[in-house]
């Protein structure tokens, strides 16, 4: 093994999604994860905390790009709509995802316990984006509504488009469910 390698990070990644898919993630170890990357595991620790880590480690990104869209749209438009773009930035960070996107939903569907931390997750990106629109002045219980309706949206779009049944790009599938949404608001069937 050699003393250095590029792109340590994305080797370890690479390297754990083909063993969770492969063995299983009760069955994959840190140490395995190591050797199929061509790393040790003490590089592995430099990069996650643990082998769970390895499925979320991008959480932070991930919310720290929807606060970051969320800061730039026009204070002057109303809540959803603000949340609607901002939703919308953020599917287009992810789009370029979806293979990988694809084999972390598989991984996490065969786990109760990865389950629960995405559940997690989507309740820590609804908060934050919840008390981005308190920053923005919209009052409770609005913003936690609104967050919740936009989280929503985006975590259906998901689903449908990992899954291959909404529009090629995330992006789309977002608006499309926004769309829907609106449509059921209005009292039109979706």
């Amino acid at each position: 093994m050699g003393r250095w390698k590029p792109d340590a990070r994305g080797r370890l990644e690479r390297a754990a999604y083909e063993l969770f898919l492969d063995r299983g993630y009760d069955q994959t170890t840190v140490e395995d994860i190591a050797k199929r990357a061509g790393l040790t595991q003490r590089t592995f620790f430099r990069h996650y905390a643990d082998k769970r880590e390895v499925l979320f480690g991008g959480a932070g990104a991930l919310q720290a790009e929807l606060l970051a869209a969320l800061d730039r749209v026009s204070p002057e438009l109303p809540a959803i709509e603000a949340v609607r773009l901002a939703v919308e930035a953020m599917a287009a960070f992810m789009d370029v995802q979806r293979e990988l996107a694809r084999e972390r939903r598989r991984i996490i569907a065969t786990h109760a316990d990865l389950q629960e931390r995405e559940l997690i997750k989507r309740a820590a990106l609804t908060a934050a984006l919840a008390q981005g629109l308190q920053r923005r002045g919209v009052p409770e219980p609005a913003a936690s509504l609104a967050a919740d309706i936009g989280v929503a949206v985006f975590f259906v779009a998901f689903a449908r488009w990992v899954t291959g049944e909404a529009a090629r790009e995330l992006v789309d599938a977002v608006r499309e469910g926004f769309d829907q949404l609106k449509a059921v608001a209005a009292g039109a069937s979706a």
